[in-house]
Parts: structure tokens; C-alpha cells; sequence
């Protein structure tokens, strides 16, 4: 174990990118088996596509880009550490956070093929819930990270937290997509022709 450690660490000096977007890739489908198996208790019926989705998010999307939002952040010279830890979350967390949650639920309802206009529905029905509890979770962790943990380990920390995080995430959105699909269903039998007595199809006003 230690070895290994030595050698992920390694890594991350030598190409954060590559191997950041690696580790996200595993933890978001690493977290979203959790979310189907452990909460969900999808057993055999597991849905692969669907972890193939988060696990392609993950090392596609979120992987590069928070790689590079932190050598963004750690670039950046304040006149304290104190300073510096007060700043880096702020930013993290007022600016990052409200894109990145508006982002995925976007990202995942194109990739079920839902379209825009899905997105935009995922969107209003979980942003605020999931943007509130993410401060909830991520501004203690980020106090932390900014204050004790080196700038090429920071983003291995938000990515073990993130584990939970993303069974959070990966339940919330597969419940809002079957919220939808049952509501298109039933606004389909609604609108479906219905069948009189007589033998004739009679339409709802």
C-alpha cells in the first residue's frame, strides 16, 4: 500500500492531469455502483449504461477541469496563508460549485438523450437542494484542504470525499430522471384517445 501511494503520488507531479482524470473517472462510477447496489438496491438490474455515463463524466469533464481550476487557484499569491485559505474557498465554492452543479445535471440529461429542454427541467428541480447541501459538505473540507493538505494532494482529497458525494449525486439524478419519465408517462394516458362503449374513440377536452 505504501508503495503505491508512493507511486500515485509520483504520478500526480509528473502528470496531474492524466492521472487526476483517471482517479475521477473511477470515483464517479465507484460512487454511482454504490448509489445503485447499497442504496438502490438494483442488485442484478444494475443499469451499466448509467454508470458508464458518470464514469465518462467524471474522467472527461470533471477530471481535466477542476485539474485545472486548482493550478488556477494555487497560482495565485495572497499577502497571508490565512488570506489565501478565505479567498481559495470563496472562490471554489461561489464561483466553481454554483457552475459545476448546474453543469452535470445539464451534462447527464444530454447524455440520456433528454435534450436541452430536459436539462433545463433536471436543473430546476435539483440545483438549489444540491447546491446548498454541497456548501453543506465541500466549504469544511476545503477550509481544510487550502489550510494543511500540499497543492498537488488537494485535489486527491475533494476526490475521496467526493466518493460519497458523487453516490449523492448519482441517486438524486437517477430520481429526478425517473420522477420525469413517470410523468411523462402519466401525461401520456392523459392525453391517449379514450374508448367508448359503443366502440368509438372519444377525446378528452
Amino acid at each position: 500500500m505504501a508503495s503505491f501511494l508512493r507511486i500515485y503520488n509520483a504520478a500526480l507531479i509528473r502528470r496531474p492531469v492524466l492521472v487526476q482524470s483517471a482517479t475521477a473517472a473511477f470515483l464517479f462510477g465507484a460512487g454511482d455502483i454504490i448509489a445503485q447496489q447499497a442504496i438502490e438496491r438494483q442488485g442484478k438490474n444494475h443499469d451499466l449504461m448509467r454508470t458508464a455515463r458518470l464514469t465518462f463524466y467524471g474522467g472527461v469533464f470533471f477530471g481535466p477541469a477542476l485539474t485545472k481550476w486548482y493550478q488556477l487557484l494555487n497560482r495565485i499569491k495572497f499577502a497571508s496563508p490565512t488570506k489565501g485559505v478565505i479567498y481559495r474557498v470563496w472562490l471554489d465554492q461561489a464561483v466553481l460549485t454554483p457552475a459545476a452543479v448546474g453543469f452535470f445535471f445539464g451534462t447527464m440529461s444530454i447524455l440520456e438523450g433528454k435534450g436541452i429542454s430536459g436539462a433545463q427541467e433536471r436543473i430546476s428541480s435539483n440545483y438549489q437542494s444540491t447546491l446548498i447541501r454541497n456548501w453543506t459538505v465541500f466549504i469544511p473540507t476545503q477550509i481544510l484542504n487550502f489550510a494543511i493538505v500540499p497543492p498537488h494532494l488537494r485535489f486527491v482529497v475533494v476526490s475521496v470525499v467526493s466518493l460519497f458525494w458523487n453516490t449523492y449525486l448519482s441517486a438524486v439524478n437517477a430520481r429526478t430522471q425517473h420522477e420525469l419519465l413517470r410523468d411523462s408517462h402519466d401525461l401520456d394516458k392523459k392525453s391517449a384517445p379514450r374508448s367508448r362503449s359503443d366502440g368509438r374513440l372519444a377525446i378528452e377536452a
